[in-house]
């Protein structure tokens, strides 16, 4: 029996400075030489790029907490089918390592546990240290559970304060850094409130999840320092129904919620603007559904940023910064196409025509 390929055909989009007119799939890896004659080739045409990325997203988690292996696999095809072959798992109380063995699904990188203090964040969804002390030290015990990136939640509602404040001193933040570097590890961080953000950066945070207290000398830092922020404007769109929630008890943390949600989109333009790298993740899991990034891509350009650079940000410039292959030869084909040029138009992303995992076409 013949070999079988494919043969990708119109725009195979490689980077921000390279695209080729065409690619082939063959035995389940990415090559732009033609194969030999004995392959039966299956053409596909459109405008291809590498796997779109979710760098925040949760896989496994629900509402309520932890969810069984066959909701957590229905959560990864919902978000396969909307073309994201890479997620960053930013946090799961379910062991997804199964995941791995399982050649229909998205590739995922795990942060392990949400690192967190006791009534200082949603109930279920992560590891509540009695002891702010030691958060270094879970850092390290995380790591068994997860693929070189930690998640600590820096800041949320004190309901004695009635509003956010950061969850751990900046000696602690620091220790904790250094902890996970000095494994090769990284860390990012849920962060809302404006005064968490200086003690990480001097901890020397590696990302930034949400970003929305930050002000544009912050933001000015953290470009400096190669720190990149994922919007997450799908998460920061229910700030309204948040603040109306907790407006009776707690009228200091709902206002600021409202000014957060207010200024949203002027938010995401100002990260772009400042220079900062952006990551596009959905926050999908808990109380959004997956498989949303196209939603998630059309909030970031109706806040002003660039087609072009959103589904850059959304595709290759997020698998490098992880570290994962994009249009390479020889990489694992993770490939998604499309009849029209999301860079053009960010509403192709909600229809993608081919989704490739892995060299197989779904």
């Amino acid at each position: 029996m013949a070999a079988q390929a494919l043969h990708l055909t119109g725009t195979v989009v490689i980077d921000d400075h390279h695209e080729v007119g065409e690619a082939w799939v063959l035995g389940g890896h990415l090559t732009f030489t033609r194969p030999l004659s004995d392959v039966e080739v299956t053409s596909l045409s459109g405008v291809f790029l590498p796997g779109l990325v979710d760098v925040h997203c949760h896989v496994g988690l629900g509402a309520q907490g932890a969810i069984s292996r066959d909701i957590a696999r229905g959560q990864a095809i919902r978000d396969r089918e909307s073309g994201v072959l890479l997620i960053r798992d930013a946090g799961s109380p379910s062991d997804t390592r199964w995941i791995d063995q399982d050649p229909e699904l998205p590739q995922v990188i795990r942060c392990g546990h949400h690192l967190a203090r006791p009534k200082r964040y949603l109930r279920n969804y992560g590891e509540e240290l009695g002891k702010p002390e030691d958060l270094a030290r879970a850092i390290v015990e995380n790591l068994g559970r997860a693929d070189g990136w930690n998640k600590i939640v820096a800041d949320w509602i004190d309901r004695e304060v009635g509003d956010l404040t950061p969850l751990w001193s900046p000696e602690q933040l620091k220790a904790a850094m250094n902890a996970a570097h000095e494994r090769g590890a990284r860390v990012t961080a849920h962060t809302f409130a404006h005064e968490a953000i200086d003690p990480l950066l001097a901890a020397g945070l590696d990302c930034i999840e949400h970003g929305t207290g930050m002000d544009e000398s912050q933001m000015r830092r953290a470009a400096a320092a190669g720190v990149p922020v994922t919007p997450t404007l799908l998460q920061i769109g229910q700030f309204e129904n948040i603040a109306a929630q907790g407006e009776t008890k707690f009228p200091v943390y709902a206002a600021r919620m409202r000014g957060m949600y207010a200024r949203r989109y002027d938010q995401a333009r100002a990260f772009f603007d400042s220079g900062m790298s952006l990551l596009i993740g959905t926050d999908a899991g808990g109380t959004i559904a997956h498989g949303r990034i196209a939603d998630e891509c059309a909030e970031l350009v109706s806040a002003g940023i660039p087609a072009r650079e959103v589904v850059a940000f959304a595709s290759w410039r997020t698998r490098a910064y992880l570290g994962v292959q994009g249009m390479e030869e020889g990489a694992p084909a993770d490939v998604v196409g499309y009849e029209r040029d999301p860079r053009e138009d960010i509403g192709a992303l909600k229809e993608p025509a081919h989704v490739i995992v892995r060299g197989t076409r779904m």
